[in-house]
């Protein structure tokens, strides 16, 4: 469905597309909110290429040119007329095994490259060219004004870097890798404490029952959520219950300490939280959704505050051994923009 213009001449993202389980399951890795940058590119005459890692979604302002043409919210080469392809290293901002890709040609539409493939290696710094480098998306067509959405399977290889190549020109607006960050918990320090549910730390939103106005995995981004379109808020409950949301620890701990963050959520902040934790050592997600239901409380009820941080430890929570997985409840419903976990790894 097409997206009308704004007054100002901004155009939003053309056509809507449902996306595909891992881009609703998994964080983008190649987000600038993580950190991650261009390497190096072969060209960006027109835009560009750190523009394609940005978060936000791609707009198209009618009548707005700069020194080299029409400014494109996007990475953009020049016309190739010597030969060869354009390609763009990209360091990811959290190395991890990558579960699917999304090659994002919005408002390019004379001016979209026909095809890509996409590479990936790993490595301590940046690649050179003694870097062995493995295809993991080979030539694949693409179309102008569109989301190009590619399933990575059955690959558990940690990556750290990837390279974008396009035939033989063009533009992306932007480019996406969903996955799950790797934590080396062998280089951690098994005495500390550490936020187990950390996306970094290999954290994971398992599953949930809303997400109406919010993305869930970003509760358990690094920081404080920058407004109110960055936490997890579900719709208005209209009928009896709670709304819940399920998160994979990055290790086995016991828990010390949580915190539930409500930053920017005022009129819509839930009205209690409570939090159940297990162990589970072998599951499916969907058989982790039914067993949650039974699992004992580590926070009973606790009534919140709006745009406020809320901790608890010590005889807060009860005492449940390790963990490997908890159970987010608010009541009835709301928004939370942060949940963070810290324990002891087991």
């Amino acid at each position: 469905m097409s997206k009308p213009n704004l007054p100002d001449g901004t155009v939003i993202n053309a056509t809507f597309v449902e996306p595909p389980a891992f881009a609703t399951r998994y964080a983008n890795l190649a987000s600038a909110d993580f950190d991650a940058r261009i390497v190096a590119c072969s060209d960006e005459f027109f835009a560009a290429a750190e523009r394609a890692l940005q978060a936000s979604e791609p707009v198209f302002i009618v009548g707005k040119f700069d020194d080299h043409g029409k400014w494109m919210d996007g990475w953009e080469t020049r016309r190739r007329r010597n030969g060869g392809h354009d390609w763009a290293v990209i360091r990811l901002g959290l190395p991890g095994v990558i579960r699917g890709l999304d090659i994002d040609t919005s408002h390019f539409t004379g001016n979209y490259p026909p095809a890509a493939s996409v590479l990936a290696c790993r490595c301590d710094g940046d690649p050179d060219e003694n870097t062995p480098w493995t295809q993991i998306v080979a030539a694949t067509s693409l179309g102008g004004n569109a989301h190009h959405f590619v399933d990575i399977e059955h690959d558990d290889r940690v990556w750290t870097h990837l390279k974008l190549n396009i035939f033989p020109d063009g533009g992306v607006a932007r480019f996406r890798v969903y996955g799950q960050p790797a934590c080396d918990w062998e280089k951690q320090d098994a005495g500390a404490l550490h936020e187990v549910s950390a996306l970094a730390k290999g954290g994971r939103i398992v599953a949930y029952n809303d997400a109406h106005f919010g993305v869930p995995f970003r509760l358990i981004m690094p920081g404080r959520g920058v407004n109110m379109g960055d936490g997890w808020e579900t719709r208005r409950r209209r009928e009896p219950g709670s709304d819940w949301c399920l998160i994979e620890l990055g290790h086995a701990a016991v828990v010390q300490k949580v915190e539930i963050d409500t930053a920017h959520f005022k009129g819509n902040y839930p009205d209690r939280v409570s939090i159940q934790a297990a162990r589970v050592d072998e599951a499916t997600d969907q058989s982790l959704v039914t067993q949650a239901m039974f699992w004992p409380e580590l926070l009973g009820e606790q009534k919140m505050d709006m745009d406020a941080q809320h901790f608890f430890e010590g005889a807060q929570l009860n005492d449940l051994g390790a963990v490997t997985h908890v159970r987010v409840n608010m009541f009835p419903d709301g928004g939370i923009s942060r949940v963070r976990v810290w324990g002891k790894l087991a």
